[in-house]
């Protein structure tokens, strides 16, 4: 077993380079590997048992609709029996998982680290199928799901370690960090392996036991990640696998008053929505539910007058449509300075036009399809509302839903702030361009919104991106570079306002939110003592306590 003083230094998982011919040609096999298992059935797991429910419902591939990737037991037909099964699974587990040695629970994670390690390219490859991720996207995907693994496993050893407090004469005084219990772990579809397993794992690892209820939309990723956990030899109860083709899971595991702690990653209105069920004490329930909520955001890139215009042009596109906009980070709203407005954008409509779109199991593909029909028919509408309400349609605007659910990537230029597409999240390939008369007007676009998890700042002015570190009320903030792509450790990442809890994952804090802390305090005593001089001690202190 790897103890704290044998482990490595953290450090990021690297990227692949597809451009060598060995890379391209084993993500090729991978992707052969998966196509050969696409349509197989998948059951619930409930304490280490795999239960086959009478009603199925398919996750299908978003770029080409009339594919299959696999067939789920429905919970949601029988939720309040499953989920009542599964929590008392967790709750049992709990007994014995909060007892296992924070080295050993470490332990579990490092080796899933290694299992997802040696198999990069095959759950690349499946989210490849399940939700439409290029390439790069897929790896990069696979990539922070192994920074979690590795990341939260060294931070538990951290946490379980001696935690500094004041020393006092005559008491042996310690702090430590205890599980909370058994909880619900409701991840998103855009982020199938890495947000899934970052939050599954976090609470595991800290002694919790957990029911994992997948989006809909990407449940075999999450199955195959099931799989690694019994691979590992994971112990029964500590997670259970319930997957819905709705809300009916998600609801039951909110409400019970046997859950301890939610977390959940996806839109405003139903992280509002968790929030607000949370809050509730419901009969036979002993605490205060814990809520570690990631809500999305609408997210701005600012350019000033004096900004590198190329390197804010390609960052600008690649924040906007890579993974065809569907993160929660994604620059839906560029504010630029006026005076620079016509030549940045000339920039990026020439960057956006040179991406391809088609199936993302093709190595040079740039953008594909959006998740599902809803998606699609959302972002439909949110382009014509655009051009309604004044909006110039400078670039893209159509979508095809004939094969698969595809968004040109669209571009609409003078959008006015406080407009609807300014305003309202959309989680797709549009950008709503503002025009911004000097760079205080811009920070005051950019912060006028309910969300508030990221932006960048492309200025080469110190005094303004002093300003900006100071008043662009985001949790993550990008001073020359794209408003995407955080790194495990590098970037703690959660956000402020209607973007949730500011959880910070892959940050040194967000282990916390699985734990409670506990202090403990005891009188030292020797076998030789005065009596009468300690009962004067003792009364002494008593005095001053008083």
């Amino acid at each position: 077993m790897q103890t704290k003083k044998s482990l490595e230094e953290f450090k990021n998982e690297p990227f692949t380079d597809f451009t060598r011919a060995e890379n391209a040609e084993a993500m090729k096999t991978a992707i052969k590997r998966v196509r050969s298992e696409l349509g197989r059935e998948y059951p619930v797991i409930i304490n280490g048992e795999k239960i086959t429910l009478e009603k199925k419902f398919e996750s299908i591939n978003p770029a080409e609709k009339s594919q299959v990737v696999g067939v789920f037991s429905d919970a949601d037909a029988d939720a309040g029996n499953l989920v009542a099964k599964a929590i008392d699974a967790a709750t049992e587990s709990f007994k014995s998982w909060r007892n296992v040695p924070a080295e050993e629970r470490a332990e579990y994670l490092f080796k899933a680290a290694r299992i997802v390690r040696d198999r990069k390219h095959y759950f690349s490859a499946w989210m490849i199928f399940e939700t439409g991720k290029t390439w790069a996207e897929a790896d990069g995907d696979t990539a922070e799901a192994i920074d979690f693994l590795e990341f939260y496993g060294r931070e538990m050893l951290r946490w379980a370690g001696d935690q500094p407090v004041t020393k006092l004469e005559g008491e042996d005084n310690r702090f430590e960090y205890v599980p909370l219990g058994s909880g619900a772990i409701i991840p998103p579809w855009n982020f199938p392996l890495a947000i899934m397993c970052g939050m599954t794992m976090a609470a595991v690892v800290t002694g919790n036991t957990t029911v994992l209820k997948p989006s809909p939309d990407a449940p075999t990723v999450a199955y195959k990640f099931m799989e690694i956990l019994e691979e590992i030899g994971l112990p029964k109860g500590v997670v259970n696998f319930l997957a819905g083709s709705g809300a009916a899971v998600g609801e039951q595991l909110v409400q019970s008053p046997k859950t301890r702690f939610i977390s959940f990653t996806g839109s405003k209105a139903v992280g509002l929505h968790i929030y607000e069920e949370a809050s509730k004490t419901r009969e036979g329930q002993n605490w205060m539910k814990r809520v570690v909520a990631e809500m999305g955001g609408k997210d701005a890139i600012i350019v000033d007058e004096d900004a590198n215009l190329d390197d804010a042009a390609i960052g600008t596109v690649q924040a906007a449509f890579g993974f065809q906009g569907q993160k929660c980070s994604a620059c839906s709203r560029l504010i630029v300075n006026e005076k620079v407005h016509d030549a940045l954008l000339e920039k990026i409509v020439e960057h956006t036009k040179k991406l391809k779109i088609g199936l993302p199991t093709e190595g040079d593909t740039n953008m594909t399809a959006v998740i599902n029909q809803k998606s699609f028919d959302n972002a439909t509408k949110m382009i014509k509302k655009g051009i309604e309400e004044g909006g110039k349609l400078i670039s893209g605007g159509g979508g095809d839903s004939s094969n698969g659910f595809y968004i040109e990537p669209t571009i609409i230029d003078d959008v006015q702030a406080g407009a609807t597409i300014e305003q309202q999240e959309i989680f797709a390939p549009v950008l709503a361009v503002i025009k911004a008369k000097d760079f205080d007007h811009a920070l005051e676009i950019a912060n006028d919104t309910q969300y508030g998890l990221t932006g960048a700042v492309y200025s080469e002015n110190e005094e303004k991106l002093e300003k900006a570190r100071r008043e662009f009320h985001v949790g993550n903030l990008y001073l020359n570079r794209k408003c995407t792509g955080a790194l495990v450790g590098v970037h703690p990442f959660g956000g402020f306002n209607m973007s949730g809890t500011d959880s910070k994952a892959g940050g040194r804090e967000y282990l916390l939110q699985f734990m409670q802390g506990k202090s403990i305090a005891q009188k030292i005593t020797t076998n030789k003592r005065d009596d009468s001089t300690e009962v004067s001690s003792a009364g002494d202190t008593t005095a001053k306590a008083f």
